[in-house]
């Protein structure tokens, strides 16, 4: 094997970003998944000794000494099940088989006194290991990484949406001119959205389901060597013995309809994070919100000025990398020729992948939400530079007040040109209306006029 250093990897995930995923690497390293092989195995050797029909008898010692296999699994031990893999070794000859090796590997940790070695991987199929080996790191990874990282960026938002619940902000439909809001109501829509995106995300890593059924799904092998045997049920209590949902039907592979839900709920929440990501980086470009600067940091090798909003523009660019991963996966691993074929193998090993760029995304997310500070001025500025949004307002009361041209009057008022304060109360001078209706048209402004948006932030902190 090659030990690279950080100028010779391939990918930036393991280089220029190995900060940012190192804490993925006990879930969806290579060495990470060849100790989940090894305490599947350990523990299908001691669930096949509980069975009355087997003449296999491990005690509470031995079984300790096996557990270790995994529970103290090391890179010693990672290197030792790759050099039988693809080396081989004074006992074995290289396997080029990776579930082969961790076999081997496991016959090796066998306590002296105890003869088993014909009871390891015993009428599996390597898939029957594989499928449950990557969704027992796919779940943890999720749960203690991914979704951390999510909650860190919604608390960050809460807090934003808080502190400026009640600063007006000009709002923009088709990107023109429209009805005013609070900048806090605008990240509180966001942190409503990622915290339903959020709860589809847990509900899928728990709904991770593992199959345990043989080289054609139909326990033939098992049926064959003890007839006796509820294998279906054995199947069944070994799957949920480590924490996951247990599937059948199935050929020789896991259909993997679970990881694809997972995916695309993933995705979902990547969705909403680019969807911010774009938002606010429109918000700084019209200097609605400026960005605290490092000062020993290079904002552009030519503009001395500038205080670009990288951190957004890497999000975006590492989660639209994870969603077309997390896409290809989820539409790929779904399918197998007939009862099996081997093209999905190499595909998962791509998982990790896909969940190091949604990890740097979080991280970049929160980042930049962290330095970003709204500039009121500015966005008090455009309001008044845009009076005419209070348009909707004044028709909305005049037809309160019976006036069914209200809309066309004000449409004849602001459409397509250039509209003052003074145009609109010239105009209510003129109306037919009563003096307290006529005060409460003279009483709106931009800037207050912004509805309930204040109180729509309240539960986003």
């Amino acid at each position: 094997m090659t030990d690279r250093g950080p100028l010779s990897t391939v990918s930036p995930l393991d280089g220029r970003y190995a900060r940012y995923t190192e804490p993925l690497v006990p879930y969806v390293s290579e060495g990470a998944l060849l100790r989940a092989r090894v305490r599947v195995e350990v523990e299908y050797l001691l669930a096949l000794a509980d069975l009355d029909a087997t003449p296999l008898a491990i005690d509470a010692d031995d079984r300790t000494t096996l557990r270790a296999a995994y529970e103290e699994f090391d890179d010693e031990d990672a290197r030792r099940i790759k050099r039988i893999e693809v080396d081989g070794t004074d006992e074995y000859p290289a396997t080029n088989h990776d579930v082969k090796a961790v076999e081997y590997f496991v016959r090796d940790a066998l306590p002296e006194n105890l003869d088993a070695d014909q009871w390891i991987h015993f009428g599996l199929t390597s898939e029957d290991v594989n499928n449950l080996a990557h969704r027992l790191l796919i779940g943890p990874a999720i749960e203690d990484v991914l979704i951390p990282a999510l909650e860190a960026v919604r608390d960050a938002l809460g807090e934003l949406a808080d502190e400026n619940r009640d600063v007006p902000m000009l709002a923009r439909t088709h990107g023109q001119p429209a009805t005013p809001t609070t900048f806090g109501k605008e990240m509180a829509v966001f942190v409503g959205r990622l915290d339903r995106a959020i709860d589809r995300v847990e509900t899928a890593a728990d709904g991770l389901a593992g199959k345990l059924a043989g080289a054609s799904g139909t326990y033939a092998a098992h049926h064959a060597a003890y007839s006796e045997v509820d294998w279906r049920a054995f199947a069944r209590e070994f799957v949920e013995s480590l924490d996951l949902e247990f599937v059948e039907p199935v050929t020789q592979v896991n259909p993997c309809d679970d990881l694809a839900a997972l995916f695309d709920a993933l995705s979902g929440a990547n969705a909403v994070l680019l969807d911010l990501d774009r938002d606010v980086w429109r918000y700084v470009s019209q200097r609605y919100l400026g960005q605290r600067a490092d000062a020993d940091e290079t904002g552009s090798s030519t503009m001395p000025h500038k205080v670009n909003p990288i951190d957004f523009e890497n999000s975006e660019g590492n989660l639209s990398k994870a969603n077309s991963d997390l896409e290809f996966l989820g539409g790929y691993i779904t399918t197998s020729r007939l009862q099996r074929d081997l093209s999905d193998s190499t595909v998962k090993r791509n998982i990790g992948a896909a969940l190091a760029h949604c990890c740097i995304g979080y991280r970049k997310t929160e980042a930049g939400l962290s330095k970003v500070v709204p500039n009121e001025q500015v966005m008090r500025d455009d309001l008044e530079a845009n009076p005419e949004v209070i348009g909707e307002a004044v028709q909305t009361i005049l037809r309160r007040e019976g006036h069914t041209d209200a809309y066309e009057r004000v449409k004849e008022l602001t459409r397509g040109r250039r509209t003052s304060l003074e145009d609109f109360y010239d105009l209510f001078d003129d109306l037919d209306v009563s003096e307290a209706t006529r005060e409460e048209l003279h009483a709106l402004t931009p800037a207050g006029y912004t509805g309930v948006a204040s109180d729509l932030v309240d539960g986003t902190e």
